[in-house]
């Protein structure tokens, strides 16, 4: 059956299955297949869909016109199955399991509706997974189309909002050779002494961070695809009299480089959500590590970023801590901007990780944490909640 006919089975199930008030969403090759994942092909013919459990007498019942096979039942699950048009339809369902809460449900569009799915990120933390090929090469490609996206974001006005926001690179210099050590707070304490040691920022932005390290006696390189970030931090470490070295380029396409290992990976504040396929990441991360160098990733807190909206001393929990999906966002330098030289700006595309997603995919490529530290927001109104963590893991 061609993509045409599969959407408009999917379409009717899920109409169905909504009409008749029962919970339910895609999943396995079914799931994959309508986020535009390549599975097997000798699963394309077959629809799985998961439903509540209590309701799967309903379901029975309600597709009984399709002569259903007999209910097969064990301790955890139970399943029943049909055919329509050539396709095998599989309805599960997992005892005790409570389908409108399962972390990964998503919506996704497909023709002139959206249906339940199970995201395709679920399939990488699974214990024996059998995705995993399929589901990088599908990330790898929509990370390369992201990244043209959010380069042509990040190379509009950006060099005016970085004079807005800092001054010109002569004031900047001279304001981080006055305390180079505040400017890399707090996780300043785990570079430790930095003589000598080569240190990688990746997305390492205007370079005020890449300066402070270089004053401090470490051999920096910065890699990062704005044209306007490299200016003002080549300019900036140049009136600071120091000298980094700075690639021009995705992290994803480092490859091209031939670079040397590192003693030292630093990723910070604002980045880790430009990277939808995170298995990869880790992966060129692990590759710059020198063997037992240390990875440092200091970021927003999940918790700030996806459960709660604040505004002032007021606290909503609004959000969905474990939402896969990916958003739509105005470009992070735009606050530094007037109306006027935000007119016509680019969005940006963003996947935001929680804590768990981060860790686990890192340990799995081999890059095991040493520290988690939450770094509570200063505010007074905001003591208690989580505003920033630093991450310290190292390669073995």
């Amino acid at each position: 059956m061609d993509q045409k006919s599969f959407n408009q089975l999917i379409e009717k199930y899920g109409i169905f299955l909504e009409k008749a008030n029962i919970p339910y969403q895609y999943i396995d090759q079914t799931a994959l297949r309508i986020q535009g994942v390549q599975v097997n092909a000798k699963q394309h013919q077959q629809v799985n869909i998961l439903i509540q459990w209590d309701l799967l007498d309903t379901a029975y019942n309600l597709f009984d016109s399709y002569t259903p096979s007999d209910i097969k039942r064990d301790q955890l699950q139970a399943m029943f199955m049909f055919v329509d048009s050539g396709y095998d339809i599989k309805i599960h369902c997992s005892f005790n399991t409570t389908i409108k809460t399962d972390p990964y449900r998503i919506k996704v569009s497909v023709g002139n509706i959206e249906v339940w799915c199970r995201s395709l990120y679920s399939y990488l933390y699974e214990v024996n997974p059998s995705y995993v090929g399929e589901i990088e090469t599908y990330l790898q490609e929509k990370q390369r189309d992201l990244n043209s996206i959010n380069e042509q974001a990040w190379n509009q006005n950006n060099y005016q909002a970085l004079l807005n926001r800092f001054g010109s690179p002569e004031e900047t210099a001279k304001k981080i050779k006055e305390n180079p050590d505040w400017r890399l707070h707090p996780f300043r304490k785990y570079l430790g002494d930095l003589s000598s040691k080569k240190v990688i920022h990746l997305l390492g932005s205007n370079g005020v961070k890449g300066t402070a390290i270089a004053l401090l006696g470490g051999e920096v390189t910065i890699v990062d695809f704005s044209m306007e970030n490299q200016r003002f931090a080549e300019e900036v470490s140049g009136h600071a009299g120091v000298s980094i070295n700075y690639i021009l380029s995705d992290v994803m396409s480092l490859n091209k480089h031939s670079l040397a290992t590192f003693d030292i990976v630093l990723m910070e504040l604002g980045v880790l959500h430009y990277f939808i396929d995170l298995p990869s990441l880790a992966s060129i991360v692990s590759e710059l590590l020198e063997p037992n160098g240390v990875f440092i990733l200091h970021e927003f807190h999940p918790i700030s970023t996806k459960l709660i909206t604040s505004s002032g001393k007021k606290h909503k929990v609004d959000g969905n801590y474990f939402d896969p999906s990916l958003v739509t966002l105005d470009v992070a330098f735009s606050k530094h901007l007037t109306e006027e030289e935000k007119k016509d700006l680019a969005k940006v595309y963003q996947r935001q990780w929680n804590i768990g997603e981060v860790i686990t995919t890192f340990a799995k490529k081999g890059i095991y944490v040493d520290v988690l530290e939450e770094e509570p927001n200063h505010k007074v109104h905001d003591i208690g909640l989580p505003k920033t963590y630093t991450l310290v893991a190292r390669r073995v």
